[in-house]
C-alpha cells in the first residue's frame, strides 16, 4: 500500500496497477485513512475509500465515490466530515450494517442478482435452476453476512452424495462465488466466503470418436427412409459443419449464402458473441438441398407439427443412436467427429480452430492427438533432412565413413 502525496495532477497516470497486480491502494499522505482503490480491470480510474475502525475495533471501509465523479479535493472534504462523525460516536456504515444484517441470500439472489444477470448472461436460466433446485434449500434462509466457508464446503461435498458429478457440484460453488462477488461490489457484503473454496476440478471432458464401421452404421440410420427425416437432417448438418446444436436449431435461411458456400452465425447465437462464418462443404449443401422449409419458414429446421423451429431433439436422437448401436454417442460428439475428419485429413489445428469457431487455441489443442499419420509425416521430414545431408559414399545404416582412418 504505497503512501504518497496525492495530487489531482497525477490523475489518471497513477491510476494503473503495476504489471501482474490486480488491485492496489494509493494511500493519501495528507489525510490518514483516505485511499484510492485501483483495479487492473478499470485502468485510468479508481474509487475513494476511507479506512477507519468502528466501536468494536473492527477495520471498516467507507466508499466515498469514484475518481470519475468527484475530485480529490471534494473526496478529502467528505472524508473529513466522515471522520468527524466517527469521532462523535456515529458509525458511517451503521445503516448499511443494519441492512446487511437483515438481508438473506434468497432475497439477494431473487431480487438483486437475477434481475441483474438476466439481460447480461445467456445462461441465467441455468443459474436460476441451480439455485432453485439445491442452493436455496441449503443457504437461501441464511443471512448474507452469516454464510461461512465451512457451510459452502459442506454443501459442496454433499452434492456428490446426491449423485451429482464433481463438475456439476463445482458449478454450484462457481455460482455462489459469482453472485457473492456482486454483493461485495454493491457494498452488501464485506468478503466472499466462497472465494477460496477449492473445486474438485475433475477433468470430465468426454469425446467419442467413431471408427469407420461405426460411422457407416450411424450414416445408414440417418439416411434410412424409416428414420425421422427432420432430426436426421439436423444430425447430418451438425456432422457436416461441426456446429453446435443451438447454432443449427437457430439457423435461418437469411444466414445461408450458397453462392459463396458460407453460413454466417449471428453474434446473438454464437457462443463467442461474435459473428462466426462456417464454410459449407458438399455434404452440408446436400442437406440444405433436401430441406423443404426454404421460402416457407424463416428457420432451416422446422417442426412440421408445430410450425416452429426445433428447441430440442434429444428424445429422438436417443432413439436414433440406439438404433445405430451407439448408445454412448452424444449429439455434441458430432462436432468432435467433424474436427477429427479435419485433423485426420492433415488440416492444421489453426484451420480446425477457424472452422469450429474456437476463440482460444488451447481448446482446439484437445484434437492434437488424433492424427498419428500427420505426426508420423512430420517426424519423417526430419529423417529426410538427415538423409539428404549424408555423404554420398555412405550406405544406409553404415558408420564406416565416420570412423577415423589408421595413420
Amino acid at each position: 500500500m504505497p503512501v504518497i502525496k496525492l495530487t489531482a495532477a497525477m490523475f489518471p497516470q497513477v491510476l494503473h496497477c503495476p504489471p501482474g497486480i490486480n488491485r492496489q491502494e494509493l494511500c493519501d499522505a495528507d489525510l490518514p485513512g483516505l485511499y484510492i482503490e485501483v483495479r487492473a480491470t478499470a485502468p485510468g480510474q479508481g474509487t475513494y475509500y476511507l479506512r477507519y475502525k468502528d466501536t468494536t475495533g473492527k477495520t471498516c471501509h467507507k466508499r466515498i465515490g469514484s475518481t470519475a465523479d468527484i475530485t480529490l479535493a471534494d473526496a478529502r472534504k467528505l472524508a473529513k466530515v466522515i471522520k468527524g462523525e466517527i469521532a462523535s460516536g456515529i458509525d458511517p456504515k451503521g445503516d448499511e450494517k443494519a441492512k446487511k444484517a437483515m438481508l438473506t441470500y434468497d432475497t439477494f439472489f431473487t431480487e438483486e442478482y437475477l434481475p441483474y444477470v438476466t439481460p447480461r448472461k445467456r445462461s441465467w436460466k441455468r443459474d436460476e435452476e441451480l439455485y432453485r433446485l439445491r442452493i436455496k434449500r441449503a443457504l437461501g434462509d441464511k443471512k448474507l453476512e452469516a454464510i461461512t466457508r465451512q457451510e459452502i464446503q459442506t454443501f459442496h461435498t454433499a452434492l456428490l452424495a446426491e449423485g451429482l458429478s464433481p463438475a456439476s457440484a463445482d458449478h454450484h460453488v462457481k455460482l455462489l462465488r459469482q453472485s457473492l462477488n456482486l454483493a461485495i461490489e454493491w457494498d452488501m457484503l464485506d468478503k466472499n466466503p466462497a472465494a477460496k473454496v477449492p473445486l474438485f476440478n475433475v477433468d470430465n471432458k468426454v469425446e467419442h470418436y467413431l471408427d469407420d464401421e461405426q460411422l457407416q452404421r450411424l450414416l445408414a440410420v440417418l439416411r434410412s427412409p424409416d428414420s425421422p427425416r427432420s432430426v436426421c437432417q439436423i444430425a447430418l448438418f451438425l456432422l457436416s459443419t461441426g456446429a453446435r446444436l443451438n447454432e443449427a436449431l437457430s439457423a435461418k435461411w437469411a444466414d445461408i449464402d450458397r453462392q459463396t458456400r458460407v453460413w454466417r452465425i449471428p453474434a446473438t447465437v454464437s457462443k463467442s458473441r461474435k459473428i462466426r462464418v462456417v464454410p459449407l462443404n458438399d455434404s452440408a449443401l446436400e442437406v440444405l438441398a433436401e430441406l423443404d422449409s426454404e421460402g416457407q419458414f424463416e428457420h432451416l429446421f422446422v417442426n412440421r407439427q408445430t410450425g416452429k423451429p426445433y428447441t430440442t431433439i434429444m428424445k429422438v436422437w436417443s432413439r436414433l443412436r440406439l438404433k445405430a448401436g451407439l448408445p454412448f454417442l452424444r449429439i455434441h460428439d458430432l462436432r468432435h467427429m467433424y474436427a477429427s475428419f479435419l485433423v485426420n485429413s492433415g488440416r492444421t489445428l489453426y484451420e480446425v480452430q477457424a472452422c469450429l469457431g474456437h476463440s482460444d487455441p488451447k481448446v482446439t489443442m484437445r484434437y492434437s492427438h488424433l492424427s498419428s499419420k500427420s505426426m508420423q509425416e512430420a517426424a519423417n521430414s526430419a529423417s529426410v533432412a538427415i538423409q539428404r545431408g549424408m555423404p554420398p559414399n555412405m550406405t544406409n545404416g553404415s558408420v564406416a565413413a565416420l570412423e577415423p582412418q589408421a595413420a
